[in-house]
């Protein structure tokens, strides 16, 4: 009894461990191929600016919703300005239509009626958020299929802060 113990973990473990690293390869992947998108990032409360060594986020395309009337899952459809930053053009449940120019990102509803449509923290080393309080745009990258990864802040010249 105990041989067949070792080896139901040590199977649980491998599955585990291949789940670990497809995932951190589809996040390589929307990082090297995926589509730079820069998203303004909305007001958030100051005494939640700063928390330890992370930065709370909002999305100004995430914000201003009747969340009633919208879907717990879909698609945020933006479109760039000649700036390169994205404007929201609507919400709907599926990745299609979508026009030329256009590109989805993931979103869920939460329980909050809050639209989150990606990483809503930053973090930074420890001593550097006077850096980061600069930040207008969180930059994101999407695949085809609208998943995206944070990949920086940039200021308000939309040059990234580093």
């Amino acid at each position: 009894m105990k041989k067949y113990k070792k080896i139901i973990i040590l199977i649980n473990l491998v599955i585990v461990l291949i789940l670990f690293h497809r995932s951190m390869y589809n996040k390589e992947k929307i990082v090297s191929e995926g589509k730079l998108i820069l998203l303004e990032l909305a007001p958030v409360d100051p005494r939640s600016l700063m928390q330890g060594d992370y930065m709370t986020l909002r999305y100004a395309i995430a914000s201003n919703f009747n969340t009633d009337s919208i879907f717990k899952r879909g698609f945020c459809i933006v479109s760039l300005k000649e700036n390169g930053v994205a404007k929201r053009v609507r919400l709907q449940e599926n990745k299609l239509p979508i026009n030329e120019g256009e590109y989805g990102i993931r979103y869920t509803l939460s329980g909050r009626n809050r639209i989150h449509i990606g990483a809503e923290s930053f973090f930074f080393q420890e001593g550097e958020g006077e850096k980061y309080e600069k930040a207008k745009y969180g930059a994101v990258k999407v695949d085809t299929k609208g998943n995206n990864v944070l990949v920086g802040l940039y200021d308000e010249n939309r040059i990234k802060i580093e």
